[in-house]
């Protein structure tokens, strides 16, 4: 069981190490070959930082545990609004002023309505894992167009403007990318051993232990940028790391389980999960872009965010432990 544990830990540590060093590696790829450093942000950065989801949801499905990877995408949303945006904005408040989020928004919701629909089934098939990777292109399309027609006077070309500098060398980017995948790959083998036999142990669902500590866990690297920016004075990074994140997650980390390892999917995923997904995702699309005139997330909606995590996470916690 120690061993476990310690897999986990350092799996965690190493899947943020890595993340990193992918997405400085990429953009600086990009940067060398002249992709503005908006499109860098909307894209790479976003797919950088659900780099851990998408190959925890690998190797959980390749070694026959595809509902941990559906706890991970489900579970990842979840902690990336109630305990990232709520934890950033309980520090600083941040106040959304760009229109490309504003546009960005809605395709967040469409995908996950559409996933929660799709599973009402509750049945995850290649259709369905090849219908979110469809999905995923298009929208990856939609937010490239948002992105060049919005490039002027927007806060957030100017934020990522100034995070992503152009004096990053060919070579030392092709090193930093290949040396953060090479981690991601090693540290998530690491991490989903280690859940696996911490699920056994305690008699708990890979589902419930994808939900809480692997979403927790692959949810760092979302944290860590989001409250460095809103730390620097860049709110509109902030939302827009996770809003990429979560479109990540639901287009891509659950379309894996679906093309790897089809099957049924547990009760509970319709009846408590998805609707928590989903009530995070309309609250944190109403606060960010204004249900009180201003598109703003203050800290006492910060707070109430992450209550709801916490309650969240203790009601899963508690039903395990009935169960179990």
């Amino acid at each position: 069981m120690l061993l476990s544990v310690t897999a986990v830990i350092i799996g965690f540590a190493l899947l943020v190490w890595g993340a990193d060093r992918f997405v400085s590696g990429a953009a600086g790829l990009a940067r060398n070959l002249g992709v503005s450093p908006l499109l860098i942000g909307l894209t790479i950065v976003g797919f950088g930082t659900s780099a851990p989801e998408i190959l925890v949801a690998i190797t959980a499905s390749l070694q026959g545990s595809p509902e941990l990877a559906i706890g991970n995408a489900i579970g990842s949303n979840i902690a990336n609004i109630g305990l990232i945006i709520g934890v950033t904005a309980l520090l600083v408040p941040l106040a959304v002023h760009s229109d490309i989020l504003r546009k960005e928004f809605p395709l967040l919701l469409i995908a996950s309505f559409s996933a929660f629909f799709m599973l009402t089934d509750l049945h995850l098939s290649r259709i369905n894992g090849m219908f979110l990777l469809g999905g995923l292109v298009v929208t990856l399309f939609l937010i490239i167009r948002i992105g060049i027609a919005r490039t002027e006077n927007d806060p957030l070309a100017e934020e990522y403007q100034a995070e992503f500098p152009d004096d990053r060398s060919m070579g030392s980017s092709i090193g930093l990318f290949s040396l953060g995948l090479v981690v991601l790959l090693a540290s998530s083998q690491m991490l989903v051993w280690g859940a696996e036999n911490i699920a056994q142990f305690f008699g708990v669902s890979e589902l419930v232990i994808g939900l809480t500590v692997v979403a927790i866990g692959t949810s760092l690297p979302e944290l860590a940028a989001s409250i460095t920016s809103a730390f620097k004075n860049e709110p509109d990074i902030a939302i827009g790391n996770v809003l990429g994140s979560n479109l990540y997650n639901i287009l891509a980390v659950l379309a894996v389980p679906g093309l790897l390892a089809p099957g049924e999917v547990a009760a509970e995923v319709l009846s408590r999960d998805l609707p928590w997904m989903l009530g995070f995702t309309l609250a944190f699309y109403l606060m960010s872009t204004g249900w009180n005139g201003e598109g703003r997330v203050n800290r006492l909606e910060a707070f109430i965010l992450l209550a709801c995590f916490i309650g969240y996470q203790f009601w899963i916690y508690s039903t395990a432990v009935t169960t179990a």
